[in-house]
């Protein structure tokens, strides 16, 4: 729909051919770009589909009605539209009772599907305390729908999704994440079809000043930080952004990790350099790091608890195109024990991760065959590295005690095609001048569990 409105934009008649399904999505599309009267006509074309029976019923079917959108004179309305008009907004949009409030919230499409907390006039101010940074301070203009992301409404987000006022610093860091470099792609691929999530990884002291579990179940529910950092940014993206599910974001199956996908590394652990470390920051520094895995976590057993089984697990399980290895503390000693460090298990995987030429086939993939460009096989038979670069792994060590490594699927590349360029949208955590008074207040903030 953007190129749509791109060619319309040179007085060119354009017209878009979309799957039915996707209607709403044309309309948000064409409205965020200022044309809400772009024209595109619906067809039955199953998405991405290799049937010709399909695609010649679904064309023929639709060609009378393609012809007449791009012939069709416009509309005074078409024309100019009429810019709907906006009331100046109260600042109290409902009053009523935690139930009704829910419902009032849910209703709107205000919410996740899971309870909020009101954001009362008297909480957004309490969030506020987590920032020097003024209420109506714009961060960012986030997409689709080019939301202003002001301090505030970042706060008020906040609230909903149950946080504390210590996280705010993380949630100022992660908007600024998100738009740091345009070409990643979080627009694109937050609305895509292919279900992908925000992953956050935190490093630095601000970890153990707010308990942000980087232990046994660092990705389960039951951390405060972990699972309301990650419920706030996935508001933010809907409520600011507009990613709303179904309208812009359209995720063919969806992915519960966009509740809250978030761990932190256990630095104190791992024998290697922390993440952060690893991309350029500080030891001291505190930062907040995005990412965008497809739809699936999964961990399993390595083949032997030496550095042989563990890699040789990796070398024929990791997803092709990369994506975050989650080490827990014992497998990452085992391995910096006979001399691996990050970047040597990145080449490795780099290396030998391979198949041979024929599973790129047309019935193995959609990618373009000229994707890995000279690394194409010669031969059917040949085989062809499944990661193109290095960056596009990320090594975390978190986790508890046991056998299991966890792996995030894919992600997405900075540059260069498709895949994840980790440490590309790290931002370092600017703390308030109250800081210290902060994490005082809420370092007590954990919960006790009975012992039987």
């Amino acid at each position: 729909m953007y190129d749509v409105v791109s060619v319309e934009e040179r007085n060119r008649p354009a017209v878009a051919v979309v799957n039915e399904g996707f209607a709403s999505d044309a309309r948000s599309a064409g409205s965020s770009r200022g044309m809400p009267g772009v024209r595109f006509v619906a067809t039955s074309v199953p998405c991405e589909s290799s049937i010709d029976k399909d695609i010649d019923a679904g064309i023929t079917a639709a060609m009378d009605n393609i012809i007449n959108a791009l012939t069709k004179p416009l509309s005074a309305e078409e024309k100019s539209p009429k810019p709907k008009k906006v009331e100046k907004l109260s600042r109290i949009v409902f009053r009523g009772d935690l139930e009704e409030t829910n419902r009032f919230f849910y209703q709107r499409g205000w919410t996740d599907g899971l309870p909020i907390i009101p954001p009362t006039e008297e909480a957004v101010e309490k969030m506020l305390m987590g920032t020097d940074l003024s209420p109506d301070y714009i961060l960012a203009e986030l997409g689709p729908r080019a939301g202003k992301a002001t301090v505030e409404k970042i706060a008020v987000n906040a609230v909903m999704a149950g946080a504390l006022p210590t996280y705010m610093p993380l949630f100022v860091a992660g908007v600024k994440a998100l738009i740091a470099y345009p070409e990643y792609g979080y627009l694109r691929y937050g609305v895509s079809t292919g279900s992908w999530a925000p992953f956050w990884i935190i490093n630095g002291p601000i970890r153990n000043q707010i308990h942000v579990n980087s232990g046994t179940g660092a990705l389960s529910p039951g951390d405060i930080a972990n699972a309301t950092i990650g419920r706030t940014m996935g508001l933010i993206l809907k409520n600011i952004g507009g990613m709303r599910k179904g309208v812009e974001d359209m995720g063919t199956i969806g992915n519960p990790g966009k509740y809250s996908l978030v761990v932190a590394e256990n630095e104190e652990d791992s024998p290697w350099e922390p993440f952060h470390v690893e991309h350029g920051f500080k030891m001291e520094d505190s930062t907040i790091s995005f990412s965008l895995p497809n739809i699936s976590v999964c961990g399993g057993w390595p083949y032997g608890s030496d550095d042989e089984g563990i890699l040789r697990y990796l070398m024929y399980n990791i997803k092709g195109g990369g994506g975050c290895i989650i080490l827990n503390p014992t497998h990452a000693k085992v391995l910096a024990s006979q001399g691996w460090t990050k970047k040597a298990i990145k080449e490795f995987l780099t290396e030998y991760v391979r198949v041979p030429g024929y599973r790129l086939g047309k019935g193995m993939t959609a990618l373009p065959s000229g994707l890995r460009g000279d690394r194409l096989p010669v031969r059917d038979t040949d085989e062809v590295p499944l990661i193109r670069n290095i960056e596009d792994i990320a090594i975390v060590v978190a986790g508890g005690p046991g056998a299991h490594i966890g792996q995030l699927m894919g992600g997405v590349r900075v540059v260069d095609g498709l895949f994840s360029c980790w440490g590309k949208t790290t931002m370092k955590i600017e703390l308030p001048n109250n800081w210290d008074d902060l994490v005082a207040k809420y370092k007590n903030i954990v919960p006790t569990y009975s012992r039987y």
